[in-house]
């Protein structure tokens, strides 16, 4: 999992007027994420021997007699699960094979697909065609295709602690601000010194721009801002599961939110 040294955390802390067991605990409670983005965005500590993990747009490579999962589904984005850093996440990926994301980032989704092609399985790129109301043949829009890199982060759910030393910080409103900068911060620290803004992420938190979907029991697998796909495309899409159905590959039990 990611972790970050205890003593940059204290440090932190102390800049911000935290208490050191407050921090303790909300550090606690933060849960891993990776960010995927171009290479430019990386720290440049991180940049040295730096190994893609996924594009986004182009045609998508499946197995060699399987049709699209449905013909109207975009598709958004492969993973590359062996470029993943492993230990990493608190969710369970593939190891290996590629993960193929299919979704609609421009209306609400009908319908949405991800699916695991498993290593060494004979893949084709299909053109993003499908059949219309008039028996014709349309073309889907391929999004230009994009490669992009892993970077662990740490992210922070709405909720806090509920301990006697966070909640009596807590009790004076004003706190609550100087919290979340600590962990705005903390967050920067993980990252390697930044905090990717518009991009693709796996695990972690949500950063929803409405009610977050990863609550009763549901966790992120994904989420996508519209603009690391199109520039021009403003919707924040969220894949949510149970860790159980993550790790047990059932991706068809996924559930998906778009918020705009």
């Amino acid at each position: 999992m990611t972790s970050i040294d205890e003593r940059l955390v204290l440090e932190t802390a102390a800049e911000h007027g935290v208490p050191g067991p407050v921090a303790q605990e909300v550090v606690a409670r933060a849960r891993p994420c990776l960010y995927l983005v171009e290479y430019d965005e990386l720290p440049e500590s991180r940049r040295e021997g730096a190994r893609p993990a996924a594009r986004t747009g182009g045609l998508p490579a499946l197995p060699d007699g399987m049709d699209r999962p449905e013909d109207t589904e975009p598709f958004l984005l492969s993973v590359d699960c062996a470029a993943l850093p492993r230990d990493v996440l608190d969710i369970e990926l593939p190891a290996d094979g590629h993960l193929l994301v299919f979704m609609d980032i421009e209306y609400d989704p009908e319908t949405s697909s991800v699916l695991h092609v498993p290593a060494g399985t004979p893949t084709t790129e299909r053109p993003l065609t499908y059949e219309n109301d008039d028996g014709g043949t349309e073309n889907l829009r391929a999004y230009a295709p994009r490669t992009l890199y892993p970077l662990a982060g740490l992210t922070f759910g709405e909720d806090r602690p509920d301990s006697p030393a966070t909640s009596a910080f807590l009790a004076d409103h004003d706190n609550r601000e100087v919290l979340s900068a600590f962990e705005e911060a903390v967050s920067h620290l993980a990252a390697g010194g930044t905090r990717p803004g518009v991009t693709v992420q796996l695990g972690g938190f949500s950063d929803s721009w409405d009610d977050p979907p990863d609550t009763g029991g549901l966790v992120l697998f994904a989420q996508l801002a519209g603009q690391a796909i199109d520039l021009g495309v403003y919707t924040m899409n969220l894949i949510v599961g149970t860790p159980e159905d993550i790790a047990a590959r059932r991706y068809a039990d996924l559930r998906y939110d778009q918020q705009c």
